[in-house]
């Protein structure tokens, strides 16, 4: 006899953009984000029976993710995703579970005549802060902060060697190279046992923040990388040591890879090893390297 193991639906894609309007300096905040929120709780027989009298209607998802972001602060989104999920597990006594995910896109202010302007903007980068929020009724609110999207580069400082070699090794020893990557790094907060709890933790979250990107850029720049591994989990210890609410760092690093090309076809150009100076940007396939450091 089937069974439904598990199950959850909501809306994905919200897009929401709030503006605050300092009315004594004249200068405007905005904030724009991209929010899905999924419930789980006593739905199975929307699903088993087609009986739809357990169902918050996705479109009402959305429309209370609007409301709540008019009601509410939506900074730091960790606040505002524990705010979103604790409405629907209190609101609705059968949904036990709600699953939010807030990505806040990157508004910078512009700096005009040497000055930051009122209320204009550029997006300087796809860099994106990341949160997802699970809160339980029976388990308490679990957060996951996080940065994605920041595209890094150093032009040496990096090398990849002494690694296994066998019958299907082509990829030669380098002691100097190119390292770029894609950063993708999260941080787990202990548990907390309410809203109040979150409300009082707020403040830590736009500080871990800054932390975890600047420790990111800091170590990535000035660690004579033996290899992406071992950049990554210094990385995870040194924002582990700087976050003491922090459970878990976790990261997500996929190499951007640069090659050199021979260039001794014309007229003996050398452009290999220590002359090698025009490189080939690479997309596909590209190394994938990921780890978990808990305390």
């Amino acid at each position: 006899m089937p069974q439904l193991s598990s199950a959850r639906y909501g809306k994905d894609n919200i897009r929401v953009y709030k503006v605050h309007r300092d009315e004594q300096s004249g200068t405007q905040t905005v904030v724009e984000m991209t929010v899905c929120v999924l419930l789980e709780g006593e739905i199975d027989l929307s699903y088993t029976e087609g009986n739809n009298s357990v169902v918050v209607a996705t479109d009402t998802v959305k429309n209370t993710v609007y409301v709540l972001a008019k009601q509410h602060p939506v900074t730091p989104p960790e606040l505002f995703g524990a705010i979103v999920g604790t409405h629907f597990s209190e609101t609705y006594e059968h949904i036990h579970s709600a699953h939010v995910k807030v990505i806040t896109h990157r508004w910078t202010r512009m700096i005009v005549d040497g000055k930051p302007h009122p209320h204009s903007f550029l997006r300087d980068g796809s860099e994106t802060r990341n949160v997802e929020v699970t809160v339980n009724e029976a388990k308490g609110i679990n957060i996951r902060s996080a940065l994605a999207g920041l595209l890094v580069l150093k032009s040496t400082g990096s090398a990849f060697h002494s690694f296994i070699r066998d019958d299907y090794t082509t990829l030669p020893d380098v002691y100097d190279r190119i390292l770029s990557t894609e950063v993708d790094c999260g941080w787990t907060w202990n548990t907390y046992g309410a809203i109040s709890d979150v409300e009082s933790a707020a403040p830590q979250f736009d500080e871990a923040w800054e932390t975890a990107r600047k420790t990111t850029l800091d170590t990535f720049a000035t660690d004579n990388s033996a290899s992406v591994q071992n950049t990554m989990y210094k990385m995870c210890e040194l924002i582990l040591a700087a976050v003491p609410s922090v459970g878990a760092v976790d990261y997500s690093l996929p190499n951007k890879h640069y090659f050199e090309i021979d260039l001794s076809w014309h007229q003996g150009l050398k452009n290999t090893g220590k002359d090698a100076e025009v490189y080939a940007p690479q997309s596909n396939p590209n190394g994938l390297i990921q780890c978990t450091v808990k305390r």
